[in-house]
């Protein structure tokens, strides 16, 4: 594309850009990940103490300046290694033409192996599970600063706030858009501040910059891995990073990561040193959280106001991903056909009306669950440590692709193997206090995906094709046998054959058997989704000058397969080149030089029989009727005039007359 090297292109909007859209997730982590992981350490509960409602913990473990270094110098190096070296460094390397996310890197390496979708699918269904929780997690972080000076209702503020913010998703983000980089430079600003005030008050926390404070816990500590289930929240946006890639572009993420990264230690730093200070009385939970803690009481609300809305923005980025990975599903024949809205001209900017129900409502659901923020983190990041460990090995065959050396694509398979799959460890501990939810949705989700591939499989293999020049005379003579009516001037059917030399015998039998429809041309409508996201090419081929065209469009896996429009400008390009001529052949309309009129026609499959299918099929073939049906029809999902289509119902057959025995028995 065009823009492929101009996205890439250093620039300083490009980077203030990249603050707002790409770091939005990983910039609210340090609302909540000190107070988890000092939460799943110490153990905390709820008790009435002298009729007022108390945290206390649960554990006698005392906070020692060895357990907060350690945590610290955990939450630096996983920053360095999983953030740093893995996807700005390495993983954004896998650009797709300029665009990034597992489905953009599973379209570079689809080819090489058919295995490979089993990752990219897991890793999509991962990614969207986790996307419920975190703007449920981000907001009500935010808004439960105000119970530090406010008796505030926590629930009803977050409800509010997530449903005006998926209400005005129907309307694009343009405007909202545009102050994301300032409010987030702001934010990053802040929070490098804050914790620079309580660095310099012990300067001694600066140790958590060596590595050694981080293996010393986790060899010491015998909560190691529950250390480490918090210590993971720190890089959760790191999937949603390569994600927006095409938005923003791999130099300008990658110089504004500098000013990030070094906010977000500075502020983690800061949070350490009130935590040493307030070692003898510091009880994680919503009152106490180290995060508004650092903040001057003067400036608590103006903080909590900056807070949410840098969750605001954190959460609208994941919604927007959450929207071009499922179309970019749809395209890539992974989801069923939905409705799609594009509320503005820009690139990359649309709306997804029932995924943005199913995340409301997810949101607020976990929100009435829960209530505390404390309590959410336990079902946050279980999934996303799947998504990296697929991301993982679907950068480890790019890289191969790419003829990098074997022991280097060793190291990095090994090496990310090891660290994610030890997070992955130390977060099923997550998955009775809350992880189940999102493995939960995330496995509904994968249902969704694999059986509309798998289905897609099976069907093709029943799909019978004929040699299309066996037809070539009786088309052209139907075309001008009056003695049957005229079915369209201009008869257009959508075909799956990759190669024009077939055709599907379905069609055959429509045009000429179940019902002869003479027409003057008659056209084949092909369309071929490219590994490239926004690849748009056609070709023409007349197979019977003036009577048999097919159109071939190869669209990239990002565009929108509007048929309609796609064929009617091919129509007209055609015309304009004087290459077909569409004037109606209707002698009184032809005297008058009108176009003819155009009909598309539509073949649905509908359920036979599945005598030949094992019964994982007959079940996925089951499951995909039951999608099909709660799905866009096929004249919608292809942007077609229902006025000027006719769908005919064709049987998808499993059995074939073959493969009955029948035995005729002597009169």
């Amino acid at each position: 594309m065009s823009n492929h090297k101009n996205v890439n292109a250093l620039t300083a909007g490009g980077v203030l850009i990249s603050l707002g859209i790409v770091f939005g997730d990983i910039g609210t982590s340090p609302l909540y990940t000190l107070n988890a992981i000092f939460t799943s350490i110490l153990g905390v509960k709820k008790e009435l103490i002298n009729g007022v409602e108390k945290v206390v913990s649960l554990n006698q473990q005392a906070i020692t300046a060895d357990i907060v270094l350690g945590v610290l110098s955990c939450i630096i190096w996983t920053l360095t290694l999983q953030t740093t070296i893995k996807y700005v460094i390495i993983t954004l390397r896998a650009d797709n033409k300029g665009e990034g996310g597992i489905f953009s890197l599973f379209s570079l390496v689809r080819k090489k192996a058919k295995w490979l979708i089993v990752p990219a699918v897991v890793g999509g269904c991962a990614l969207l599970a986790d996307g419920v929780i975190t703007p449920s997690i981000t907001v009500t972080s935010a808004i439960e600063g105000l119970t530090n000076k406010f008796d505030v209702p926590v629930v009803p503020v977050v409800i509010a706030i997530l449903t005006l913010l998926f209400i005005i998703q129907q309307f694009g983000t343009n405007l909202v858009g545009k102050l994301f980089g300032p409010v987030m430079f702001v934010w990053f600003t802040v929070l490098g501040v804050a914790g620079l005030l309580f660095i310099i008050k012990d300067f001694t926390i600066l140790k958590a910059l060596n590595p050694y404070y981080a293996v010393h816990l986790l060899a010491s500590n015998s909560k190691a891995f529950v250390i480490l289930g918090g210590v993971f929240l720190c890089t959760t946006g790191a999937e949603a990073l390569y994600s927006d890639l095409g938005h923003c572009g791999r130099n300008n993420i990658r110089i504004s990561w500098i000013f990030v990264k070094l906010t977000l230690i500075l502020n983690y730093l800061g949070q350490g040193v009130w935590i040493l200070q307030n070692e003898s009385t510091f009880v994680p939970s919503s009152k106490m959280n180290p995060f508004f803690q650092i903040i001057s009481s003067h400036f608590q609300v103006p903080m909590v106001i900056l807070a949410t809305m840098a969750a605001v923005i954190a959460s609208q980025a994941l919604i927007s991903g959450s929207f071009t990975l499922i179309s970019e599903a749809v395209r890539l024949n992974l989801w069923p056909k939905i409705k799609i809205v594009y509320p503005s001209v820009s690139k990359g900017q649309l709306y997804v009306p029932s995924i943005n129900f199913m995340l409301w409502l997810g949101c607020c659901s976990i929100v009435f669950f829960w209530k505390e923020s404390s309590k959410m983190d336990a079902a946050y990041g279980l999934s996303i440590t799947i998504a990296m460990l697929m991301t993982t090995i679907l950068v480890s065959v790019y890289l191969r692709s790419k003829r990098f050396p074997k022991y280097l694509i060793a190291i990095f398979i090994s090496v990310y193997v090891i660290i994610e799959g030890t997070f992955l460890f130390s977060n099923l501990h997550k998955f009775s206090d809350g992880g189940w939810l999102t493995v939960l949705i995330g496995s509904a989700l994968f249902t969704v995906m694999w059986s509309w591939f798998v289905a897609r499989k099976i069907k093709n293999r029943f799909v019978k094709y004929v040699e299309i020049e066996d037809y070539y005379q009786i088309l052209t003579e139907l075309s001008v046998d009056e003695s049957v009516p005229k079915y369209s001037s201009q008869l257009v059917y959508l075909t799956s054959a990759n190669f024009k030399t077939e055709i599907e015998s379905k069609i055959i039998y429509s045009i000429i058997q179940k019902e002869p429809k003479r027409a003057d041309v008659y056209w084949l409508v092909h369309v071929d989704v490219m590994d490239e996201p926004y690849t748009l090419d056609y070709k023409v081929e007349f197979l019977i000058p003036g009577k048999l065209i097919r159109i071939d469009f190869r669209l990239g896996f990002r565009v929108e397969q509007r048929v309609n429009l796609l064929y009617r400008k091919v129509v007209e390009e055609l015309v304009k080149n004087g290459e077909i001529d569409i004037t109606s052949q209707y002698t009184s309309l032809n005297k008058h030089k009108i176009a003819g009129d155009f009909r598309f026609v539509l073949l649905e499959k509908h359920l036979s029989k599945f005598t030949k299918l094992s019964f994982y099929e007959r079940t996925i073939m089951d499951y995909y009727f039951i999608l099909k049906k709660l799905s866009l029809s096929e004249e919608r999902s292809f942007g077609l005039d229902s006025s000027y289509v006719d769908v005919e119902k064709v049987p998808l057959i499993f059995v074939t007359p073959d493969d009955i025995e029948l035995h005729r028995l002597p009169v």
